[in-house]
């Protein structure tokens, strides 16, 4: 649990980069139309640009600096890095974590699933083919 001193006025993502340095979690369009600045709000994908930072009180807030698991990458990570899912990378926090939600709550996916999963995702590089990949990869470990 941490405490954090800030404006109420401020988004959790401005409160988990400026107040907290955890800087993972990027600013995509601030509309909440991109995915990009996704994290897990008691396990559940919330767009950290529409939530404010008060809101997140007595709650768990999962960053993608917070995936690792005794210092190893979670099994999504390795999958991303093994099948290059990330070219430019910028995106690729918000994607993580929203594949997370999704293998906690759905272990095994179909394609179908991951796809309306990471709809909410946008990336700009890739054409989502090797990030469906490396979900599913990911799934059967």
């Amino acid at each position: 649990m941490h405490e954090v001193a800030t404006e109420v006025n401020k988004t959790l993502l401005e409160v988990l980069r400026e107040d907290m340095g955890l800087t993972g979690t990027k600013h995509g369009c601030e509309l909440g139309e991109c995915g990009t600045c996704a994290v897990l709000v008691n396990g559940e994908p919330v767009l950290s640009c529409l939530m404010l930072g008060i809101e997140a009180v007595n709650t768990e807030v999962t960053t993608v600096e917070g995936m690792t698991r005794n210092g190893k990458p979670h099994p999504l990570q390795n999958a991303f890095a093994d099948l290059g899912a990330a070219q430019c990378g910028y995106c690729i926090p918000g994607i993580l974590l929203t594949a997370k939600a999704l293998l906690d709550d759905n272990p095994h996916p179909t394609r179908d699933q991951i796809r309306q999963a990471l709809s909410g995702n946008l990336c700009r590089c890739t054409g989502y083919t090797k990030i469906l990949q490396a979900v599913e990869l990911a799934a059967k470990e």
